[in-house]
């Protein structure tokens, strides 16, 4: 048997792809081919027909890929022609998992970051408004809840600026941006449709996966989860190239920090902040760095409906303070950032869209336009209806809540694939309870599931406390 040639596979029509193949006179006939499922799927092939195979010689961005392990710097055309094949198909997945260790090793400067970013931005479509002073916001992730661009996009969306939030679905949390919109409306948005959305109400919340806006960063994060390598070169150039692909002029970046979350210390946050910035400025894009308490989670449901239910009792006055506080604290900073209003006044302005409701009916009209029910109600939402409800065994003072485990409890509920399923937080750090009262509840589906949620807490310890001192409570 041979392997390792680098082939194109095309059908009668022209339809294409590259393959590496092996050769064997043991699996298949002479004159045949064995094609994989998903080649022939792409394809549209079947038994019996037939395909025409061309030999390609050796992509010339592995010798590129090869330099950058080797510790060299590349050229910006050397780094877009890596993407370029990469969209292209040319490379294959070890080949280009071989470029993402190589980013992980040794790091990009920032010349290859600006290169990287500008090849994502064109690796696929952009969004033209054609309109000034448009907005963007970003978290680097890690806490549960934190649903703040739900409340961020309505805000910032009563001014006349824009906002054309593209989001992301949960790859490892109970739930992401765009599955928790879509409790209430459609978010998987052609490009074109987004534009008129964005253009009439000045904001949408739609998946970027649905559209072909910086493809190649799709490619990559489907090969660097399964590694959990998160190199920073590419995280910047993955953030910052998705901004640029709707227009972004001003960016609010939000670093969680603290216990449990993606960046626990403050010095690699303003590291990373610092980072941002430079890298923001030589694009052309106007960036500001809020470093947030990242310690536990934010808002009190944990899941998609129990999330949007956070959202909706917000946007009417209500809510967790916490979720709310932060929404408004950054929306301020983002109205501050474009020039809306002066530095320091922020606060009391974006405070004002939730005081007189505004933001409200902001919220409802992008849902409306987006094909949801601009009326719905905090009683329509699909909660679970299996629940469990875990109290404290103990007196003394909540130390910590974890995201992690209150993210993997959720999760084994049945989050986000069942958009009911959850957990909502009833206490916060720094609350006194007494035993039996209640921290927690899960809620689920299906009685399996919460069965399954239940079991996993014999191992697990998602709040943990601090004794009282005698006397400590009034």
């Amino acid at each position: 048997m041979y392997w390792g040639y680098r082939t194109q596979v095309c059908t009668p029509k022209k339809e294409c792809v590259v393959a590496i193949v092996d050769v064997s006179d043991e699996l298949v006939k002479p004159g045949e081919i064995g094609i994989f499922k998903d080649v022939a799927k792409d394809l549209n092939l079947k038994d019996g027909d037939k395909t025409e195979i061309m030999h390609m010689d050796r992509p010339a961005s592995i010798s590129y890929i090869k330099r950058k392990l080797d510790g060299e710097t590349l050229k910006p055309d050397e780094v877009q022609l890596i993407v370029k094949e990469i969209m292209e198909g040319k490379l294959s997945e070890i080949e280009t998992s071989a470029w993402i260790s190589a980013a992980y090793i040794r790091g990009f400067s920032d010349e290859e970051i600006i290169a990287l970013t500008h090849a994502t931005v064109n690796s696929g479509d952009k969004l033209e408004l054609g309109k000034k002073g448009i907005c963007d916001k970003h978290c680097v992730g890690g806490v549960v809840g934190n649903r703040t661009t739900m409340l961020i996009v309505p805000m910032i969306a009563c001014t006349d600026l824009y906002i054309p939030k593209t989001s992301s679905r949960s790859i490892t949390s109970p739930s992401g941006t765009a599955d928790t919109f879509e409790v209430l409306t459609d978010v998987e948005i052609e490009i074109e449709e987004m534009r008129k959305i964005v253009l009439k109400a000045h904001g949408a919340i739609v998946w970027g996966g649905g559209m072909n806006l910086a493809p190649v960063d799709d490619r990559l994060i489907k090969i660097r989860h399964p590694l959990s390598l998160d190199p920073e070169g590419m995280l910047l150039a993955s953030i910052l190239g998705k901004k640029k692909c709707v227009g972004a002029e001003n960016v609010i970046i939000d670093i969680p920090v603290g216990r449990g979350a993606k960046i626990p210390y403050m010095e690699k946050a303003q590291q990373l902040g610092d980072h941002f910035i430079k890298i923001g400025k030589s694009i052309g894009m106007n960036i500001e760095v809020l470093i947030t308490d990242g310690a536990e989670p934010v808002g009190n449901g944990v899941g998609p409906a129990l999330e949007c239910r956070d959202v909706l009792q917000v946007l009417e006055g209500k809510g967790p303070n916490d979720l709310r506080h932060k929404s408004i604290f950054m929306t301020g900073k983002l109205l501050e950032l474009a020039g809306k209003c002066n530095v320091g006044k922020g606060y009391d302005v974006a405070s004002d869209l939730i005081r007189n409701g505004k933001a409200n009916k902001k919220f409802r009209e992008i849902v409306g336009l987006q094909g949801g029910n601009p009326n719905v109600k905090i009683s329509d939402l699909p909660i679970g209806q299996y629940t469990y409800d875990v109290k404290t065994e103990r007196e003394g003072q909540i130390y910590h809540i974890d995201n992690k485990m209150i993210s993997k409890i959720a999760r084994i509920a049945g989050a986000p694939r069942d958009d009911g399923a959850g957990v909502y937080v009833h206490r916060i750090r720094g609350d006194r309870v007494v035993k039996g009262d209640l921290l927690f509840t899960i809620y689920a589906e299906s009685e399996t599931k919460l069965s399954f949620a239940i079991k996993a807490l014999e191992d697990l310890e998602p709040i943990e406390f601090r004794k009282m001192l005698l006397g400590s409570m009034s």
